[in-house]
């Protein structure tokens, strides 16, 4: 992975067989980052793309494999009181399956690059966004700090 400051925002830009997710989470994490927002795009060889149930309160997680077009990448990355940082993220890939175009999206956990993978990281400004534990879905959301 390789990344510049430009203004206010990060852009960076993944290579073969960089893994997204905890790339962005070592970014933030060297830079100081505490809450960010980020987008991105690519090509990937592989994902692992997680499902909520809140009735379980767990995820299933499907892992695809192949040419994947990372159609649509978005999150948020805060950090609690300790320093502890955690990403949410979501994906939508397309590929094609026995002849047939499809989509898979969801909650991401992992993604490996296959040719590129472009994302623009948007440090929070004036504050830190943190993480308040929901106990009836068992897990967590936004909480706004000063």
């Amino acid at each position: 992975m390789e990344y510049r400051k430009l203004g206010d925002a990060y852009y960076l830009r993944f290579d073969r067989g960089d893994e997204i997710v905890s790339g962005i989470l070592e970014l933030c994490k060297a830079e100081g980052i505490e809450s960010a927002t980020y987008q991105g795009i690519g090509g990937c060889q592989s994902a692992e793309i997680q499902t909520f149930d809140p009735i379980a309160k767990s995820f299933s997680t499907k892992r695809i494999e192949g040419m994947l077009e990372l159609v649509s990448l978005m999150g948020n990355v805060i950090s609690d009181s300790t320093g502890q940082h955690s990403l949410h993220t979501h994906a939508l890939f397309s590929y094609v399956e026995e002849g047939e175009h499809r989509t898979l999206g969801g909650h991401l956990k992992a993604t490996t690059v296959l040719y590129t993978g472009e994302v623009e990281l948007r440090p929070v400004l004036g504050g830190r966004i943190g993480r308040a534990f929901d106990p009836e879905t068992g897990t967590g959301f936004w909480s706004f700090e000063s």
